[in-house]
């Protein structure tokens, strides 16, 4: 029988570790399933694409031309049907510039799409973070309440028991009776509070919304509290910033495509004809081939080149704006986020001392109470109190978590 027990609860042990979730395992989990970084990836998948198409412009390509054709007229002597079948292969030796910029163009956006997905990870991994402390926070907030609502029932029982006794007015129970409905009210708003945590706890996972999970850690644990990056450091990690700086120099490219169209344009090849006689009297065919040269130089278009190229040099200025504010974005970012996370550090320490003293207070008021040293409304004002600063701890150490996150998304560690 000992040795069953002993199985049992092994089997119950081993079946609780393996409900719980660590916060890695939530992230992984959350990336998995994310339909932005699946979007992200597609989108880099289509760069890669259109790059590989780009550099098909440095090859040579194979068309062919071919027509028929049929008179309604008969001419005396001369077929009436008549078609021509033209195969070329060209290479082109000089496209102005356009065929390089083409491809160095598609390279610099499959780098660029490459950089928004893993920026897309910092964020998504953000938000799993973000759902994961939430609904931590959630369940110690439901707990305090829970307690908060024991403590309230152990008082009625106390304040009905010397009422019955002639010890107090009626006017005690009423207060008390008051107080547990309010606490009772306040237990279904956590309630609700919790069951909607876990729903965007599960929703970012892909799973049942009400599949309950049991968290491995919570925001109780002493998190570390990490250490200044150097703002150096910061901008050359980012993947957002290094997409800015690539989208720059795709606007440079850009300036090169623009002047392009007006470059003399030089290619070579050789084909053949496959025709009958000119005119077509016997019907029958025959085969030529040829080499040649095209060349192509634009002389005069009304000043457009000057507007193409002087448009792209405009855009190309614009993504070097926006590189600069990312940058300031960024330093205000990351000097925002420091400070938070400092402060919410501070918060926690000081909401915790804060907890201990209101723990001892009430526990010094319900005894007095029970003695018959002080009145029910001390004991009240007590239990507020403690709940008060109770919540207050949670909420600083939910923002504690979050502010560690955030600034690890910040920092792109």
């Amino acid at each position: 029988m000992k040795r069953y027990i002993i199985v049992t609860l092994l089997m119950v042990t081993i079946s609780t570790a393996k409900a719980q979730i660590t916060l890695d395992d939530y992230r992984t989990s959350v990336m998995e399933y994310s339909w932005m970084l699946k979007t992200r990836n597609s989108q880099s998948e289509e760069a890669r694409e259109n790059m590989g198409r780009a550099k098909t412009g440095f090859l040579p390509s194979l068309a062919a031309n071919g027509t028929f054709s049929m008179q309604f007229r008969h001419v005396e002597g001369v077929r009436r049907w008549d078609f021509s079948l033209q195969p070329q292969i060209i290479q082109t030796l000089y496209a102005g510039g356009a065929v390089r910029a083409a491809w160095k163009g598609a390279k610099l956006d499959y780098d660029i799409a490459l950089c928004n997905e893993a920026f897309a990870m910092l964020d998504v991994r953000y938000a799993a973070d973000y759902a994961y402390w939430t609904l931590s926070a959630m369940a110690q907030y439901l707990e305090s309440v829970r307690r908060y609502v024991e403590i309230i029932r152990s008082l009625k029982s106390l304040v009905d028991a010397r009422f019955e006794e002639g010890y107090i007015a009626r006017g005690d129970v009423l207060q008390i009776d008051s107080r547990l409905s309010e606490a009772e009210y306040e237990l279904s708003v956590a309630e609700q509070n919790y069951s909607v945590a876990m729903h965007n706890f599960n929703i970012l996972r892909g799973v049942q919304l009400d599949e309950e999970v049991i968290l491995a850690q919570t925001i109780r644990d002493s998190i570390p509290l990490p250490s200044r990056v150097p703002f150096d450091n910061i901008v050359a990690s980012r993947p957002d910033f290094a997409a800015a700086d690539l989208s720059r120099m795709r606007s440079e490219v850009a300036v090169r495509s623009a002047r392009a169209p007006f470059n003399p344009q030089i290619s070579v090849g050789v084909g053949g004809a496959w025709a009958p006689h000119t005119p077509n009297r016997t019907g029958q065919t025959q085969i030529n081939g040829s080499l040649f040269a095209q060349v192509s130089v634009p002389i005069f278009h009304w000043g457009e080149r000057h507007r193409a190229v002087a448009a792209a040099r405009e855009r190309s200025r614009q993504s070097e704006i926006a590189q600069a504010q990312l940058y300031d974005d960024i330093l205000r970012e990351e000097m925002n986020g420091w400070v938070t996370l400092i402060d919410s550090n501070a918060q926690v320490e000081t909401s915790m001392r804060s907890m201990l003293i209101a723990r001892e207070n009430l526990e010094i008021s319900t005894y007095s109470y029970s003695e018959g040293v002080t009145t029910v409304l001390d004991v009240l004002q007590a239990q507020i109190s403690w709940l008060q600063l109770y919540t207050n701890t949670i909420t600083a150490q939910y923002n504690y978590a979050v502010a560690v996150s955030d600034y690890e998304r910040i920092t792109a560690r």
